[in-house]
């Protein structure tokens, strides 16, 4: 049954889960609920639109053979990195109280006074803010349900890298 369902089809399915994905943070978490965003969830959202465009991009593209894989390579890089930064805010919530790290100041007074590289690396890193929770669904966090959305499509893009070409 997978192995029926063309490249074109399961990049769109990707694309769309990050579309849902998004207006789901930005619509009802964020203005909704009014729960802020830490520096982690920016990452992690900055990875999900990474993975959308490039899922969207490749279903628009369509290519075949080596092409589809590139742009399935690039999905898996996007999931990666989004696993990395949620695996890192999931432990940063799981720490003990006495060894959450302090709070810092905001993304944009990090992006306003700091240089580029240590922004980044200070972002990456996490804060106390970022051990928070603040909202959960079927007893998972925020960054729990959005690494379980990493692995998907990690998962599925790993799938499409290395599956064999549908018989059309």
């Amino acid at each position: 049954m997978l192995q029926t369902l063309s490249p074109r089809t399961v990049f769109f399915g990707q694309a769309l889960m990050a579309l849902v994905a998004m207006l789901f943070a930005y619509y009802y978490l964020q203005q909704y609920l009014e729960l802020a965003p830490c520096p982690l969830c920016m990452t992690q959202r900055v990875a999900v639109v990474a993975g959308g465009v490039f899922a969207l991009l490749a279903a628009l593209h369509n290519p075949p053979g080596w092409g589809r894989r590139v742009y399935a390579g690039l999905c898996v890089l996007a999931a990666a990195f989004g696993c990395a930064i949620a695996g890192r805010h999931v432990w940063l919530q799981h720490l003990p109280e006495d060894q959450v790290p302090a709070c810092g100041p905001s993304l944009e007074y990090m992006l306003e006074t700091l240089p580029f590289a240590e922004t980044v690396s200070m972002v990456l890193m996490g804060d106390g803010n970022c051990a928070d929770i603040s909202w959960t669904f079927l007893g998972l966090s925020i960054p729990e349900q959005t690494l379980l959305l990493f692995v998907v499509i990690l998962l599925v893009s790993l799938w499409q890298t290395l599956r064999a070409r549908p018989a059309s």
